[in-house]
C-alpha cells in the first residue's frame, strides 16, 4: 500500500496519537507539513486515504494552499477513498463537499462532551461507545453538515461535532491529542483562556486528571480510527 497523506497545517497541531494508531496498524504515512511550504499535490494518484489535522486559520482566510486541498478532498472522494478530517480538517471536508463554515456560537476550548446522534450511521461508527463521552476541543468557527452526510456527533453548544459520507469522517473535536500537545496547546494559545467561562477552561482545569482523560480519549479514536480504517480494504 502507498502512503497515506496526512496534512499537517501548523506545527504544533500534528497527528498526535494517529500516526501511533497507524504505527500499530503497520500501516504507512507521509506528513505534508503545509506549515513548512510543503506542496498540495496536484491529483490524488494512487494515495489510498486523505487525513487532515487542526490549526489556527479559517477554512475561509485566502491562503493559497487551501483552494487545493479541497479540490483533493473532493477527487479522494469521488474515487471512493477514505478522508478523515480533525477540526479544521472536518471543517475543510465540509466546505470541499457544499458545506459552510461559520463562527460557532461560543468558543469551545478544553475537555467537553458530546453525544451520539440515533441512526444507524453514528450506531455503525461509534460501535461500543457509550452515548455521551468527554473529547477535546479548540474552536471557534463550526461546519454544517455537507448534503449527503449523516450528522453522528453533536454537543450543548455546538450542534454538529462529527459527520461520516461514505468512508469520509469529518470532525470538529479533536480525539488526537497527546498530553504534551494538551500543555502546548494551553502555553501557545494562552490568550485565548485567558478569561475562562462555561465553554472555555483555563490550563489548570485542561490539565486535571489529564493521563486518565487521555486515556478515555484513545479509546474513543480507536473505534473511530479502526471503523475508518475498514475504508482502506
Amino acid at each position: 500500500m502507498n502512503d497515506i497523506l496526512i496534512f499537517r497545517h501548523a506545527a504544533g497541531e500534528g497527528p498526535g496519537y494517529f500516526t501511533k494508531f497507524l504505527d500499530r496498524h503497520g500501516l504507512r504515512y507521509r506528513i505534508v507539513r503545509i506549515d513548512q511550504g510543503d506542496q498540495v499535490p496536484g491529483s490524488i494518484g494512487s494515495t489510498p486515504a486523505l487525513v487532515l489535522m487542526g490549526g489556527p486559520m479559517s477554512v475561509n482566510d485566502p491562503l493559497p494552499w487551501i483552494p487545493g486541498i479541497l479540490d483533493l478532498v473532493r477527487e479522494a472522494v469521488a474515487a471512493d477513498r477514505p478522508v478523515l478530517g480533525h477540526c479544521l480538517g472536518g471543517q475543510l471536508i465540509s466546505k470541499a463537499l457544499g458545506g459552510m463554515v461559520s463562527a460557532n456560537g461560543v468558543r469551545e476550548i478544553g475537555w467537553f462532551p458530546v453525544r451520539r446522534e440515533a441512526n444507524t450511521a453514528a450506531t455503525d461508527w461509534l460501535d461500543g461507545l457509550a452515548p455521551e463521552f468527554e473529547v477535546f476541543h479548540w474552536h471557534g468557527e463550526t461546519f454544517s453538515i455537507p448534503p449527503g452526510a449523516t450528522r453522528i456527533l453533536s454537543s450543548d453548544t455546538c450542534i454538529n461535532q462529527g459527520f461520516v459520507l461514505g468512508r469520509t469522517l469529518g470532525l470538529q473535536c479533536h480525539v488526537e491529542m497527546l498530553p504534551g500537545m494538551v500543555h502546548d496547546w494551553a502555553r501557545i494559545g494562552h490568550e485565548e483562556i485567558l478569561r475562562p467561562s462555561a465553554t472555555v477552561q483555563s490550563a489548570a482545569q485542561m490539565g486535571e486528571a489529564l493521563d486518565e482523560r487521555i486515556r478515555r480519549l484513545h479509546q474513543v479514536a480507536d473505534v473511530l480510527y479502526a471503523r475508518w480504517m475498514r475504508g482502506l480494504a
